[in-house]
């Protein structure tokens, strides 16, 4: 760690007797229920933690593997949740599979209440139970890296010394990940009863047969529940029910036109032909001391056979499996560590964004792809992929593999170093891409873990962007991590990406058609972020073809690029008083289109990289890009302190509920939408930065309602966690909403919003890695003074960065740990007069550009290692 690295503001420790003492926040509110003192087992890894206390009924945790993950409620209990299947999203999963309802535990003829507190670690959640015939207890739930299967550790602490009984309940519902409750086919038509057996003292639940209807095939689809202990002799059953506390479970109607009212909490839904089990166990407890006793499920598609190896591995060494994720994750956190003295809450937002990252990673094997057409129909496959790996969007309904998500969330994952990812999530993108569209180079929309290809076929209207950004995303990859076998591998796919987009151009206009991130009624044929990210896809694709040394496709994609640029502002600035770019072109005659959805900061926030004749520079021009974010400031667009608005609101005439006089006087067929998504507000801040405005009221807007969603209890569900939507706006908070209604209480990309601006953008970290060059051009935010970033990876090497300013002096230190080329820097005020400036105490003259940040100031340091200050003083 660099000297120039001051301590982080810690808001809380936690400590127990004889116990490593950690980081944390606490974020605790009015407890549920009366709490005993915390059993902490001091033997178990832990990490830094978030934990909270109010409303645990009411808030979801997620914890995941690569290959499992358990969804339940911070009481410990497992409601019917989430609406892909309604009710059916939660509980325990495989990527591609559902095991279990849930498990329960009790003690001595009583369940175990409802949890008091909940505390999110790296890699595992620990809900604290209250006391139950005199033992204290909690609830340590863990999903091993590399097995198919989730553990829960059950820590106990007598009062004195004697033997209890201990009972597990788990309830089955074995059910693919697609299709879902309202496609056709629905899970209501496909989905077997389970049986369940105990056999070697676990309970083995079972799905097998064939469903009814075309193009189903037989399944052998199998959990197995145990635990290291052995069963006691008596209080063993199986049957229908078992879902401890939960029963009788209220079950829920499937959804559909004809549902009727959802009750306020499902345990179950109509969807469900599961079975239960009990598992009852005899355990010494001694006065005073705290024992864990582990239990766990092992699944498989492949048969019951296949579902005990991996209960087997999960129970092989619990305490080891939670040690081996502690130390993976801790590497995790040592990449990219940053100290943001004027923003405390912006690096424990970087802090805890890694980690989310990490908890997104996902591996399925034996891919069966099929398209399946919006869900209309079910075909048979026409291809299978070995394996696959992903960066799951959002838990529990967006698990899988998408274009668009994965693209955004790829400028996150290599800000926080975490190449290997976002490597074999474009890999699969173009591996199933291939295989469902036969090689036109279209790039897939939304894939299912089990293959479903939901949408972004040959024969769907869009997703355009998804084509477009694909070689964009190749590059930065390429740029940060210098891979070589990257770059080769996956330039054929963007090469034909851009091909396709090409012939998207029914009207010869070089704008493409077809759908976007934005479906709304009334929009031309031409969406305004297809066309963007087609300008940057082009000038990607010619970067990458430079460095392929294919000049006749850079020939072609710089002319693409070119001739679009000639025009982009004169087609799009929509211009008077909306201060805007038109959402849309209709055709015939490329008629401006304007509804105030999020996309029209997509100009602002696509940087191009630099082709003959134009700078890298972001898309939009400097003089529209400033007019339309402060326009997006306001309250039309925007809510102070949480973010942007999906669609801002018009002039009152028009529409009701908006701010009134300062709205725009566009009157728009398309009512406000004032939903905050962290992705809209990711862009939102990524483009105030591209501009240099990393002002509080303006980045900082973005910034701030982004690091809140992960750390305010009042924003989000799980500590640490960044939400889909934040509440604010006419959305209320994902509590208040049901369990079978809300929206995901993780989704990846709103990361973007956070380590982008933070390393790319304060710290100035930009690679060109295969290339064996780096430039570090950082700027300190208005009323800061300091930021500094370690272990930022570039390559296979890592930079350290210091940037300082304290009135007119401007200081960066870059120390590299490894062999690269380094152009250093920093972003001074336009028109500044330099006096001065140092580069490791001697006078040198830096080279200054004008660039949409500011004025830099740069010096080339040669290829090598150890440490370089600059030091700029302005006059």
């Amino acid at each position: 760690m660099l000297a120039h690295r001051t301590n982080r503001r810690r808001i809380a420790t936690i400590a127990a007797t004889g116990a490593l003492i950690l980081p944390v926040v606490s974020l605790t509110g009015t407890p549920t229920a009366a709490a005993a003192a915390p059993v902490l087992d001091t033997s178990l890894a832990r990490s830094p933690e978030l934990s909270e206390t109010s409303r645990l009924a009411d808030r979801r945790t997620v914890v995941t593997g690569d290959r499992a993950w358990v969804l339940g409620t911070a009481d410990g209990r497992f409601p019917a949740a989430g609406f892909h299947t309604r009710g059916e999203m939660g509980g325990i999963w495989l990527p591609n599979l559902k095991l279990l309802d849930g498990m329960w535990f009790g003690i001595d003829g009583d369940w175990i209440g409802e949890g008091t507190k909940t505390t999110a670690g790296w890699g595992y959640v620990r809900t604290d139970l209250p006391t139950t015939h005199g033992v204290a207890a909690s609830r340590t739930d863990v999903v091993p890296d590399g097995v198919s299967g989730v553990l829960m550790g059950l820590s106990l602490r007598a009062t004195r010394t004697r033997t209890i009984t201990l009972k597990l309940n788990a309830h089955s519902e074995l059910m693919s990940s697609y299709p879902w409750g309202e496609t056709n086919p629905s899970q209501t038509g496909v989905n077997l009863p389970d049986t369940v057996a105990r056999r070697g003292g676990n309970l083995e639940f079972r799905d097998r047969g064939t469903a009814p209807g075309a193009h189903q095939t037989k399944h052998s689809w199998a959990a197995v529940v145990g635990s290291s202990l052995d069963p006691a002799a008596t209080g063993n059953a199986t049957g229908a029910d078992f879902r401890g506390p939960q029963d009788p479970a209220t079950i829920c109607p499937a959804s559909g036109p004809d549902a009727p009212t959802q009750p306020a909490r499902c345990d179950d839904t109509e969807y469900g032909h599961g079975a239960g089990g009990q598992l009852s166990y005899r355990v010494k407890l001694r006065k005073g001391e705290t024992r864990t006793f582990w239990f766990g499920v092992g699944g498989s598609t492949e048969g019951v056979g296949r579902a005990r190896s991996e209960l087997r591995a999960a129970l092989s060494d619990p305490a080891g499996a939670l040690e081996d994720l502690r130390a993976a994750r801790q590497q995790i956190d040592a990449n990219t560590t940053v100290d943001l003295p004027g923003d405390p809450q912006l690096a424990d937002s970087v802090r805890w964004s890694k980690q989310m990252l990490a908890a997104s990673e996902q591996t399925v094997d034996d891919v069966h792809v099929r398209v399946v057409n919006a869900g209309q129909n079910y075909p048979a496959p026409v291809g299978t992929l070995r394996s696959m790996s992903w960066l799951g969007a959002g838990w529990p309904d967006y698990t899988w593999l998408f274009g668009t998500d994965g693209e955004y969330t790829a400028f996150a994952a290599v800000a926080a170093g975490q190449f290997g990812p976002i490597e074999a999530h474009l890999r699969a993108l173009r591996d199933v891409s291939a295989i469902a569209n036969g090689g036109s180079g279209k790039i897939v929309h939304e894939v299912t873990p089990d293959g479903a290809v939901y949408f972004g076929a040959n024969a769907d209207a869009g997703n355009t962007d998804e084509s477009a950004k694909y070689p964009s995303a190749v590059n930065l990859v390429w740029h940060w991590t210098g891979d070589r076998a990257f770059l080769r591998d996956l330039y054929p796919a963007s090469k034909a990406a851009m091909e396709w987009v090409a012939k998207q151009d029914a009207d010869g206009d070089g704008w493409p058609e077809g759908l976007g991130n934005v479906e709304r009624e009334g929009m031309g044929e031409e969406k305004l972020d297809n066309a963007v990210y087609a300008v940057r896809g082009y000038a990607d694709l010619a970067d990458l073809a430079k460095a392929r040394g294919d000049a006749k496709t850079r020939r072609w994609a710089v002319a693409h690029a070119r001739a679009l640029l000639d025009h982009f502002e004169a087609d799009w600035w929509y211009g008077g008083d909306t201060r805007s770019y038109a959402d849309s072109l209709d055709d015939p005659g490329n008629e401006q289109v304007f509804q105030r959805h999020w996309i029209g900061l997509t100009p602002t926030d696509a940087v191009l990289p630099a082709i003959p004749g134009r700078k890298a520079a972001p898309l939009a021009s400097r003089k529209h890009a400033v007019a339309t974010l402060k326009e997006h400031q306001g309250p039309c667009y925007a809510a102070v302190g949480l973010g942007l608005f999906h669609t801002g609101t018009g002039p009152t005439s028009a529409e009701t509920g908006n701010p009134g006089s300062s709205c725009d006087s566009v009157v728009s067929a398309v009512p406000s939408e004032r939903n905050i998504y962290t992705l809209n507000s990711a862009i939102a801040a990524v483009s105030e930065g591209n501009y240099g405005r990393l002002g509080t009221g303006q980045q900082g807007l973005y910034t701030t309602g982004n690091a809140r969603a992960q750390l305010d209890p009042s924003l989000w569900e799980m500590p640490g966690m960044m939400p889909e939507v934040v509440p604010g706006g006419d959305s209320g908070a994902n509590i208040e909403r049901l369990f079978t209604e809300r929206s995901m209480v993780m989704q990846a990309w709103g990361a973007y919003g956070t380590l982008w601006p933070v390393v790319h953008q304060w710290l100035g970290v930009s690679p060109d890695a295969g290339r064996g060059r780096v430039s570090v051009v950082p700027q300190v935010p208005q009323g800061q003074t300091q930021a500094s970033g370690d272990q930022i990876r570039v390559g296979r090497g890592s930079v350290d960065v210091a940037a300082q300013h304290h009135g007119s002096v401007y200081s960066t230190t870059v120390d590299r740990h490894g062999r690269i080329a380094l152009t250093l820097g920093a972003v001074l005020p336009r028109g500044s007069e330099i006096v001065s400036a140092t580069l490791d105490g001697r006078a040198v003259r830096p080279r200054l550009t004008t660039t949409s940040r500011g004025l830099e100031a740069t010096v080339a340091r040669g290829g090598g290692q150890g440490s370089s200050t600059l030091v700029v003083t302005i006059a």
